[in-house]
């Protein structure tokens, strides 16, 4: 296995090439005009897949957005490992706030990556971490070192919630049996600290519609008589949180698990620098729940955010109107025993009685997913931190995310199977933001930790 940083070397240059070929591809879940792009990203993973030595590889239809099936069977009698992965990005907008065009990706040095950093929509999530591990199995079929079975299963609908992907999973499961099922769409705590993500958050995410009068109206004629949805959708949001910034939402809390004291103390040992957080995000201060630390908010808590809000005239210059309509987006991050379909309910039911009878409110629910957490105990975790101390030189340390992959928790419904979540990113990637980026260093270092994963896996699974 020594042999990976050779070939590592030898091959870089084109690695780097293959990837920003594939993140050209705009791939945008979301947008409908994007969908001769999604096939044809579809089609390109497929592509390297089979170059990379799967025996066999398709795009498979789904009711929407294909998912991408291949496989790599050596021995039946073997473990057999399932990649999950994805190949859909976000909308890149803002578009004014990129420094470079968001599908023509550019590689730049900065203080976190002097070896430099591949900016582009998807670099980090997920695409380059999905196309870690194509590589890796390059480098086991090239050098016959794959010591397993491994299957890939890489979809289209992840950044709009895996919509179909309970369909495909329903209608595949003898075609995606497994032993352990490896994820690389999470990040580590930094370049020198490795770190395995052991929990993720769940998600409710809704649309919210509040109408006023049945036409936009002058603001002049109008103004201070009639309802303006624009003021009346603010005034209901502020009251969503309390001056703690506790969410007010009747029942919100009642399932949430909270973690003891000794597990919130160890949770408090990973290395953080509330100095360098600010200084990173260029803030004065943080802001959060009352009587939790800023590592806890972002991790074991629930959430509650607008992710847009809009309504009204925001062309150039002025125009004086009560708009008809406003919008907001609200995402509410879930932890463990919180239900996403229960959570979307009480907050239509609360986010209803909030609106006074001068305006009529629709809540509109998007997409959701349950929480996660995994044991650190089974041989999958084991096998992941041996590989992670084989390339780091460091016993990693379990970390739970904040953020949400809505369809793990399903994995270990209809497969039985557990979930590994190796992530090589940083939270200064940009994910989901203007000027996304993945190190080239963490890319690298990515294709050289996942085939140990494999030889740990193996053998650990003899035992």
């Amino acid at each position: 296995m020594d042999s990976i940083k050779e070939y590592l070397e030898k091959n870089k240059d084109r690695f780097l090439d293959e990837l920003v070929d594939l993140l050209k591809i705009p791939s945008i879940s979301a947008d409908p005009a994007y969908k001769g792009d999604m096939l044809k990203a579809a089609d390109a993973v497929k592509a390297r897949l089979l170059e990379a030595g799967c025996d066999m590889a398709e795009v498979s239809p789904t009711p929407g957005h294909p998912v991408v099936y291949a496989e790599k069977i050596i021995d039946k009698n073997l473990p057999t490992v399932l990649v999950y992965g994805h190949y859909d990005v976000q909308p890149p907008d803002p578009l004014d706030l990129w420094n470079s065009p968001p599908f023509e990706p550019v590689i730049k040095e900065t203080k976190i990556h002097p070896e430099g950093a591949i900016y582009a929509r998807g670099s980090c999530d997920d695409k380059g971490q999905m196309y870690m591990h194509v590589k890796a199995l390059e480098y086991m079929t090239k050098n016959d070192e794959l010591p397993c079975n491994v299957k890939f299963m890489i979809e289209g609908e992840e950044e709009v919630g895996s919509e179909h992907l309970d369909w495909f999973i329903k209608e595949n499961k003898e075609k995606l049996q497994n032993d352990v099922i490896l994820i690389s769409d999470t990040g580590m705590i930094s370049k020198d600290t490795p770190s395995i993500t052991t929990g993720l958050r769940g998600l409710s995410y809704v649309e919210v519609e509040v109408t006023g009068a049945n036409r936009d109206l002058h603001s002049g004629l109008y103004g201070g008589a009639v309802a303006n949805p624009l003021n009346i959708l603010s005034q209901m949001i502020a009251q969503l949180t309390d001056e703690n910034n506790h969410i007010t939402i009747p029942g919100f809390y009642d399932n949430v698990k909270n973690l003891s004291d000794e597990e919130r103390a160890k949770m408090a040992e990973a290395p953080f620098s509330l100095k360098e957080y600010k200084e990173k995000l260029d803030i004065k201060d943080v802001h959060g729940e009352k009587g939790y630390s800023t590592l806890e908010r972002g991790s074991i808590r629930p959430t509650l955010d607008v992710n847009g809000m809009w309504g009204g005239y925001i062309g150039e210059g002025a125009k004086t109107v009560l708009p008809s309509k406003a919008y907001a987006k609200i995402s509410m991050r879930l932890v463990p025993n919180q239900d996403w379909k229960e959570i979307t309910e009480l907050f239509k039911k609360h986010f209803e009685s909030l609106a006074p009878d001068s305006v009529i409110v629709e809540v509109k629910p998007h997409h959701g997913g349950y929480p996660y957490v995994t044991p650190i105990d089974t041989i999958g975790y084991q096998a992941a931190s041996a590989a992670y101390e084989e390339t780091f030189g460091k016993i990693p340390i379990p970390q739970r995310s904040g953020g949400s992959i809505p369809i793990v928790s399903l994995f270990e419904k209809e497969l039985e199977s557990k979930i590994i979540l190796m992530g090589f990113g940083l939270d200064t990637d940009a994910i989901h933001s203007p000027n996304e980026h993945f190190g080239i260093w963490n890319y690298l270092k990515g294709i050289e930790t996942i085939p140990w994963f494999y030889k740990h896996f193996t053998e650990m699974s003899k035992k």
